[in-house]
């Protein structure tokens, strides 16, 4: 049976907090609540120094239980246990990080264990040099959907043409990684097809998992309860049957001239992805230029921060790569054991 961690990733209100809790239904497999750590974790790795230190390993694993930003207070796992079994365990980064969620997914006494957070879909590299034997499952909505869903959250403070722009990259990061990524590694699926067959479309996701079916997977209402903080009111559909009421809602949501920017800057994207056009007419020439900055200027700062870490692999404190699976302890050419778990002090 596998024990590969498995990330969900897409543009952020394309569904993955319901495919997070499908997950988390299965009985080999926990998915928390997102987490704040992997990324900040990774792009500070120096702060801690050569993991292969047990002071620095405690150091470090003493900011991911403590520091309010990283929401391990999520997991509801034992802080103490978990610096434990971060000084005990392998001294790389993926292991320190990878240790918080073998520890959640045993509160379930489950071997296999996910997270999700739509913006991992573009940071992908950096997630294999942490997990080498990651999956990914990068779930698609379309992308008019995502935008007027977007635009109606409380923590979103951007403009259209910065949601237009965050979907155009999420599916051009999915393409890259279509065509680089092992058959075993990266898996597409439309939100639409998923609401509208959760069974069937379920059934060929958990075979590239390498998992049986569990017919659990399909209403994930109980699993809300576990993995979705009850503050986050705009999850609040994953408490209910898995719905298609919102499938192609954008047309009474966004503006005319938002379908139209929509349907000329992504239009390509879209019907490549399977989602029909309406031969809205061509936007302002004032909105086109304005969405043409907006993606320009994210792309510069992505590149700008993909050259920083360049630098930064030459020089690396310690060993990123997780020790803690079959499979990363294989590629790394080292035996693979599970530490022992103590129970906390009353």
């Amino acid at each position: 049976m596998s024990d590969r961690p498995v990330f969900v990733i897409g543009c952020p209100r394309s569904g993955t907090t319901m495919l997070q809790l499908m997950l988390h239904s299965h009985p080999r497999m926990a998915v928390p609540p997102e987490t704040r750590f992997l990324v900040p974790a990774y792009y500070r790795r120096r702060t801690w120094g050569d993991l292969r230190v047990t002071q620095r390993r405690r150091a470090f694993a003493q900011w991911i239980a403590t520091e309010r930003s990283t929401k391990f207070r999520e997991l509801k796992i034992d802080k103490d246990e978990f610096i434990r079994q971060c000084v005990e365990g392998p001294g790389s980064l993926g292991s320190v990080l990878g240790t918080a969620f073998r520890m959640y997914a045993d509160r379930f006494d489950k071997p296999r264990w996910g997270d999700k957070r739509p913006s991992y879909v573009k940071q992908v590299d950096l997630l294999l040099r942490l997990f080498p034997d990651a999956q990914f499952i990068h779930l698609i909505r379309d992308g008019r959907d995502c935008v007027s869903s977007l635009k109606e959250m409380p923590w979103y403070n951007l403009d259209s043409f910065h949601a237009v722009s965050t979907w155009a990259e999420a599916i051009d990061a999915g393409g890259r990684l279509r065509r680089t990524l092992p058959e075993d590694t990266y898996y597409e699926l439309r939100y639409e097809d998923l609401t509208d067959d959760p069974a069937t479309e379920l059934k060929k996701l958990c075979h590239f998992l390498e998992e049986d079916f569990a017919p659990s997977m399909v209403s994930p209402r109980e699993a809300a309860q576990v993995a979705v903080p009850q503050h986050k009111v705009w999850h609040s559909n994953t408490h209910s049957d898995v719905l298609r009421s919102r499938v192609g809602s954008w047309a009474n949501r966004l503006e005319d001239w938002e379908i139209s920017l929509c349907e000329h800057m992504l239009g390509d994207r879209l019907e490549s992805m399977g989602y029909e056009l309406t031969g809205a007419p061509k936007p302002s020439k004032e909105h086109v230029i304005a969405c043409q900055k907006t993606m320009q200027k994210r792309k510069a700062s992505r590149m700008r921060k993909a050259m920083r870490d360049r630098l930064n692999r030459l020089r690396e404190p310690s060993p990123v790569a997780a020790l803690l699976t079959s499979g990363q302890c294989a590629l790394a050419g080292v035996p693979h054991h599970r530490p022992e778990v103590t129970e906390p002090a009353v």
